[in-house]
């Protein structure tokens, strides 16, 4: 067999591996349980492989590193996991160091804590290791999970600082580069517990394209690439769908509270699935949800 007809085999076997690995995302609210049945952890790990799945915890969102792996280091063992790391980032060096760029390559399930997404980004974004992870994701089936500011995170338009508290408000929120594993939407976390329906709305309203997805604590969506979604835990995700209305944001000054007319809104509850639908199963699905379920649930290439 010639170099050539092997290196054709090679190709044609990563292909196979390709189609095969849909990958998933388990995108968590915040505030989930880590004592208890841990029913969105336990299903992490499910997804990541099981018990045996090699697992690595990014800690790299919060100040208290090491107090943050000790709580995940424990509940990670408490459901089974014995081959689990503390992948612990600290600088830019460290996220392009050859070493933890092995580690994420061999791993079933990465999991990002809770902390500030700007200093995730700051440190992982754009570096090898965030790389890695988008192969781990697309060429393996990887499972990457995200709490809280690592939920945040994974879209490509991220919430980066800002409030608005009684009605949505121009210019009180701003966005910054998120890691990309999902597009044209932006994640907001523990959404009713802080009352946060009025900042996404702020968002989809001078970015009506980006659809907005907020996750209650211990909630989490769960994304398998190229087949549908599904929602776990204890509250709802809510979807802000803004790409039809009629607004007068263009014209009013910062601060102001903008017209919105015309803003759709979904509810999804703990328990609700919705699969990519196949032939005449469309029709089932009302047409505004199923655009949404075909753009999250998009198998994007590597870049």
């Amino acid at each position: 067999m010639t170099a050539q007809d092997k290196n054709a085999i090679a190709q044609a076997e990563q292909a196979e591996r390709v189609a095969k690995s849909h990958g998933h995302l388990v995108i968590i609210g915040g505030g989930e349980d880590k004592q208890n049945d841990m029913a969105i952890l336990k299903r992490f790990v499910e997804l990541s492989g099981g018990p045996d799945a090699k697992i690595v915890v990014i800690t790299a969102a919060s100040s208290v590193a090491e107090n943050m792996w000790e709580t995940y280091d424990r509940a990670f063992a408490d459901l089974g996991v014995t081959r689990h790391s503390h992948l612990h980032l600290q600088s830019r060096h460290d996220a392009n160091d050859e070493t933890h760029i092995r580690d994420v390559a061999d791993a079933d399930g990465i999991f990002m804590t809770g902390g500030d997404q700007k200093r995730l980004l700051a440190i992982i974004g754009g570096t090898a290791l965030d790389a890695g992870m988008h192969a781990a994701l697309k060429l393996r089936g990887a499972c990457i999970g995200g709490t809280s500011a690592g939920a945040s995170a994974m879209s490509g338009h991220m919430l980066a600082q800002g409030r608005a508290e009684l009605h949505p408000e121009k210019g009180s929120v701003s966005l910054g580069a998120g890691l990309g594993f999902l597009h044209k939407v932006v994640i907001d976390q523990h959404f009713s517990e802080r009352q946060r329906l009025s900042r996404l709305l702020s968002i989809v309203a001078q970015n009506p394209y980006l659809q907005g997805i907020g996750i209650d604590e211990d909630t989490a969506l769960v994304v398998e690439r190229g087949v549908g979604i599904e929602v776990v835990g204890q509250g709802a995700v809510t979807i802000v769908d803004g790409r039809t209305m009629s607004t007068n944001v263009a014209e009013i000054a910062n601060h102001e509270t903008p017209e919105l007319i015309d803003v759709r809104l979904h509810l999804l509850p703990a328990g609700s699935k919705y699969a990519l639908p196949v032939g005449d199963d469309a029709k089932r699905i009302p047409p505004p949800l199923l655009e949404f379920l075909e753009n999250i649930t998009k198998r994007n290439p590597l870049s």
